[in-house]
């Protein structure tokens, strides 16, 4: 029998596994474009593993028998410092990443709704998040309401809460 999934909520101690999920984001056509030097080292990246709640930052980690298979997590950037997704000011970037051996299951679409739910709950009006054309996740991110921005950087979305 599999054992079941769990969640908790993203804490900063999170470092590492936010560093191997935007890796693995990255990276999601197999080829090694990003190593963990290129999160070190360039700012346009290394705001992706620095969760800091005081911020208004929110996440999730999924786990099966105490090993994380999924983390979403929600952070706002700003202008000064923003992410590929970037839509404006106040509008959070969110970012998803299922372990291989975990993928196929839903637990993508059960962590994005529960992102989701948790941001409307905190009075977030929209979220963004950037997806190269091409990656298959953007399904995902269509059924889930997220819709082209125009005039955002190409592969921006959004969707309203």
């Amino acid at each position: 029998m599999a054992s079941e999934v769990t969640t908790r909520p993203l804490t900063e101690d999170d470092r590492e596994l936010l560093r191997t999920a935007t890796l693995a984001n990255l990276n999601w056509t197999g080829e090694a474009r990003f190593g963990p030097r290129d999160l070190d080292e360039r700012p346009d990246l290394r705001h992706y593993t620095g969760f800091r709640p005081e911020r208004g930052d929110l996440g999730l980690v999924a786990e099966r028998d105490g090993q994380s298979v999924g983390v979403v997590w929600v952070l706002f950037l700003d202008a000064h410092d923003p992410g590929y997704g970037f839509v404006a000011d106040g509008v959070p970037e969110l970012s998803i990443w299922v372990a291989p051996g975990a993928r196929g299951r839903g637990l993508g679409g059960e962590l994005l709704r529960a992102a989701l739910d948790e941001a409307r709950r905190r009075g977030v009006e929209r979220v963004s998040l950037s997806v190269e054309a091409g990656n298959p996740a953007v399904h995902l991110y269509r059924r889930s309401g997220f819709r082209p921005v125009l005039g955002a950087a190409e592969g921006t979305s959004a969707v309203d809460l």
